[in-house]
């Protein structure tokens, strides 16, 4: 099908590139985002003198004259940032494909890089983070002082309510985590290679938040991704099978809030996520049914379900039924997380998962399902978040 967006199919992913996965790179964050850099470039066949742009997220600490200057880039023409955590990692891909549509670059480079174990780490929220004067900081100001001042406490709300509407429980959650970490297990890359687990050490693990466990909450990694981004035709003269991008999406919901929006009608579902499916299937032309693969953004095992119910791949409420029934594997309807996700792979916020996409769509994933033509990758959830649809080249 053709889709109605001017940018659909306009722009290719041509190279990946990561560090090692590790708990403690020992070594700056600035070498780690410089190493993923010139591995995607290198996976690509360009060389730093190519690049003319740069996207990044605004949680990133290592800025593009920074990256340029120590990768060998000259000019850069384009450089953008996105906002919102995780939410950021698919829209830094998008405003690449518009800068690339556009002629405002041609090779557009997307980096993310952290130490986010051995550093400054995400999970603890704003318990230790100084006091500043932002709106940001005043809305928490109205959640911190019930205790809710880590990701996992925000998350619990939601799940709770969604177990509530939907008959949903930890067992159901704990199905997500299984999955994820089963393929980890065959991912030479993944932190937790060759350490799989069952339903019944998930249903063991030690409360963080009730109603999440210790293996429902994503890990905490220390690394750095890159994607390479040109246009389609260009793409076709490279040495990768290129990834070309049928949608790209961005959503803020109505009542939005950063991972604490708490005061809409309902709170079991991710409204913004649905709104950047509505654009994805709009853009490419394809529907659910046309989706072969999906890397959903798992920072909380609850949040998946919602996901699948969002984007249309089960009913609302159904996504437990739908989890249980094994379409989530990779012999299943939708194999996901074929990486091993973040609970199994890393938490490079949500850009290893698209770099997974572009190896479903090269078929070399290290769980490779059969016959993926189209991969549906999301970002952060709970936050204004983004999307992609990737397919082969028709």
């Amino acid at each position: 099908m053709t889709g109605s967006s001017a940018l659909s199919g306009t722009a290719a992913i041509a190279g990946i590139g990561a560090t090692e996965f590790s708990k403690f790179s020992g070594r700056s964050e600035l070498q780690l985002a410089c190493e993923a850099v010139l591995a995607a470039l290198a996976d690509a066949g360009l060389n730093p003198s190519d690049v003319d742009g740069l996207v990044t997220f605004t949680a990133e600490t290592n800025s593009e004259i920074h990256v340029a200057r120590n990768t060998g880039m000259g000019e850069l023409t384009f450089f953008s940032r996105i906002g919102y955590g995780g939410g950021a990692a698919c829209a830094t891909v998008q405003q690449a494909v518009m800068a690339v549509a556009t002629g405002a670059a041609q090779v557009v480079v997307c980096y993310r890089a952290f130490n986010e174990r051995s550093g400054e780490r995400y999970g603890l929220g704003q318990a230790d983070r100084p006091m500043d004067t932002t709106a940001d900081r005043a809305a928490y100001a109205w959640m911190t002082p019930f205790g809710l001042s880590t990701p996992a406490q925000w998350v619990a709300m939601f799940a709770r309510r969604y177990m509530h509407e939907y008959g949903a429980t930890s067992a159901d959650f704990g199905r997500v985590a299984v999955v994820d970490r089963k393929h980890a297990a065959n991912n030479p890359a993944a932190w937790f290679y060759e350490r799989p687990i069952t339903l019944e050490d998930h249903q063991s693990s030690r409360w963080i938040a009730e109603p999440l466990r210790l293996l429902d909450c994503c890990q905490e990694t220390d690394g750095g991704q890159a994607l390479v981004i040109v246009s389609a035709e260009r793409a076709r003269d490279l040495p990768q099978p290129p990834a070309v991008i049928r949608g790209a999406a961005q959503g803020l919901g109505a009542d939005q809030h950063m991972m604490t929006s708490y005061y809409r009608p309902t709170i079991s579902g991710i409204p913004e996520m649905g709104l950047v499916g509505r654009q994805l299937y709009a853009q490419s032309g394809l529907r659910p049914d046309d989706i072969d693969a999906a890397i959903l953004y798992d920072h909380f095992t609850p949040l998946v379900l919602p996901q699948l119910e969002e984007l249309g791949f089960c009913g609302t409420g159904e996504a437990k039924d739908f989890i249980a029934d094994g379409n989530l594997e990779t012999g299943g309807r939708l194999p996901m997380n074929t990486h091993g996700g973040q609970l199994g792979e890393a938490y490079l916020h949500g850009m290893n998962g698209i770099a997974e996409g572009v190896r479903l769509i090269r078929g070399t994933s290290v769980n490779q399902p059969d016959g993926v033509t189209h991969a549906l990758v999301t970002a952060g959830t709970g936050v204004p978040t983004s999307g992609l649809i990737l397919g082969r080249e028709r």
